[in-house]
């Protein structure tokens, strides 16, 4: 599977003070690497220079040159970063970006296909994958060691392992079939 171009790095989410300050949601490591790799990119290919001035758990403050002022500041409320792919360091042994994830086909570690991964969440307990499954529904897996068995990149495939009471919607029928395969 291809790696995507760019990756995002943050989206703007608000505003401080009156001298067009924004605050950043990151979604690097160190939330204060938002500006470690140079100017960023909007969506719409845009360059933006940014400077990180503070620091606040994953939110981070920062300056954008050109802009000056709290309504330009606002007008950029919402709009994401990207950076080229290639500025980026590789992903350790056994860590992933998030871009990577999404995408990826999902199957249980006994071949059965459950769907996609549509995103990659962290509600403050760890990394989730959001699945899209094959009959409409979206289910989040928890990507830790204890759910997830591999992780293929290259073969675009993610395997689960078959824990009980991961997926919402199975039947006792479909538990008890699924223990009995595991035995």
């Amino acid at each position: 599977m291809t790696q995507p171009a760019r990756v995002c790095l943050g989206v703007i989410v608000g505003v401080k003070g009156l001298r067009g300050e924004v605050r950043v949601k990151s979604f690097t490591a160190d939330p204060a690497d938002v500006d470690a790799y140079g100017p960023v990119e909007t969506k719409d290919g845009r360059k933006l220079d940014v400077t990180v001035t503070e620091r606040r758990e994953d939110v981070v403050i920062a300056r954008i040159k050109g802009v000056a002022d709290r309504n330009a500041a606002e007008a950029l409320k919402g709009t994401e970063l990207y950076i080229d792919r290639k500025a980026l360091p590789a992903a350790e042994e056994g860590t992933y970006y998030h871009a990577d994830l999404i995408g990826l086909g999902v199957e249980l570690v006994s071949g059965e296909k459950l769907g996609r991964v549509a995103a990659v969440h962290n509600f403050g307990g760890g990394d989730m994958i959001e699945v899209k499954m094959a009959d409409g529904r979206e289910e989040l897996v928890p990507f830790n060691d204890a759910s997830i068995a591999s992780v293929d990149l290259k073969g675009g495939i993610i395997h689960v392992n078959p824990l009980k009471g991961l997926f919402a919607e199975e039947t006792d029928e479909e538990e008890q079939k699924r223990e009995g395969d595991d035995t």
